[in-house]
């Protein structure tokens, strides 16, 4: 498990690097309207960082030979795992409204074990609900299939 967090910190702190060091290009300072571009991602990448940095140290005065997973741990990873891969696999020629449906009725019905009639209301409900407000009140597209294509969306 040692060996996971120090790659898994070493990891994340370039991440945090980079999202600091692009930051920095937008701009982090405070300008006469407000906040410039890189102020939020520079302070989330400077925290990313310092957490990271804490995690790495804690590992590294640690001396386990624990495993990172278990085979008991590592089935419900991939029980949530294997249909979130699915949904966004599907998006590409189902299009988002459609796979978040079928994902969300799955998910519910598999591991939440919810009633029929809990599922398909949930799982028609709140992608019609994310429709409204992304494409109809934001006005921002997000990826369509051919169910939404043939009622002319």
């Amino acid at each position: 498990m040692r060996l996971a967090d120090l790659v898994t910190a070493s990891f994340l702190a370039l991440l945090g690097g980079l999202v600091v060091f692009d930051a920095v290009r937008l701009g982090t300072g405070w300008g006469t309207d407000g906040p410039q571009s890189g102020f939020l991602p520079f302070w989330l990448g400077a925290l990313l960082i310092a957490a990271c940095v804490t995690i790495f140290f804690q590992a590294a005065r640690r001396a386990d030979g624990t495993p990172f997973v278990t085979r008991q741990q590592l089935g419900p990873v991939l029980k949530v795992l294997a249909p979130a891969v699915a949904f966004v696999a599907l998006i590409h020629w189902l299009g988002l409204y459609v796979s978040a449906a079928l994902y969300t009725g799955f998910y519910m019905r598999w591991i939440g074990r919810h009633a029929w009639l809990t599922v398909l209301a949930v799982a028609v409900l709140f992608p019609l609900v994310t429709f409204l407000v992304f494409e109809k009140w934001f006005l921002v597209p997000m990826p369509k299939g051919p169910l939404e294509a043939w009622l002319g969306h």
